[in-house]
């Protein structure tokens, strides 16, 4: 494994081991974790799991919920298992190495009650590609689609069960009609700023496999005040 450094999170309560010059998580996975808002006893599976930070955040967050990570690159499942051992939560967390796209309810014993995704987010021919082919590989849809993405989840889902994806406002189209298209049909969107006078960069939506029409645009989310220190909503987020 290459060389890791460790990142304290929630005031020490999670250490997070990272490679120092591969893929690394940004404040979009902390983002995501916080507006999925599992229930109780949920049965959750993350799509791209990366380092595994989304899934231990949860874990730290709701002691009761069971989750399922799944990350296509083996040196970034080897960090999140070594990240989900580290921090105790054996009992709550699962990591496959595997591609999405094969994924079947009998690997995670049946059907979850929430999917989320933090994906690839540039499409695979658009602007330049990273020479580091981890971050090009998290970053671009080399190894998976927006499409097989939302129909992974679709598969995976309960009935009327919850999907919640961060992505860039500037495919917001792309999202919403993919996931009408194949049945996970939109049901919030939020646009995230990084400024109050900024437009969006990106956008947390929430979709239900089965639900009935009728999107509620919630309230923006802004990152930083003007001084440049986070706003006091991303300092809750960031509170344990």
């Amino acid at each position: 494994m290459k060389s890791l450094t460790t990142d304290s999170f929630f005031n020490g309560c999670i250490q997070v081991k990272q490679n120092r010059s591969g893929y690394r998580f940004s404040i979009d996975a902390v983002l995501l974790a916080w507006y999925a808002d599992p229930g109780p006893n949920d049965t959750i599976l993350d799509l791209g799991t990366g380092c595994g930070i989304i899934p231990m955040i949860l874990a730290y967050r709701h002691p009761e919920v069971k989750i399922y990570g799944i990350e296509v690159q083996t040196e970034l499942a080897d960090i999140a298992n070594l990240n989900i051992t580290e921090n105790g939560m054996e009992n709550q967390i699962t990591i496959f190495c595997r591609d999405l796209k094969t994924l079947k309810h009998e690997n995670i014993s049946g059907p979850v009650d929430l999917v989320i995704s933090n994906p690839p987010f540039r499409k695979s021919k658009s602007g330049r590609i990273n020479p580091n082919q981890q971050r090009a590989i998290a970053r671009h849809e080399i190894k998976t689609t927006l499409y097989d993405v939302v129909e992974t989840a679709r598969r995976m889902l309960k009935t009327s069960g919850r999907f919640v994806m961060v992505f860039p406002a500037g495919r917001l189209t792309d999202i919403l009609t993919q996931m009408r298209a194949l049945g996970v049909e939109p049901k919030s969107v939020r646009m995230v700023h990084s400024e109050k006078n900024t437009a969006a960069k990106m956008i947390l939506v929430e979709g239900k496999k089965g639900g009935r029409s009728g999107l509620k645009i919630d309230s923006p989310l802004i990152i930083y005040q003007e001084n440049g220190s986070y706003s006091d909503e991303v300092k809750k987020i960031f509170n344990p």
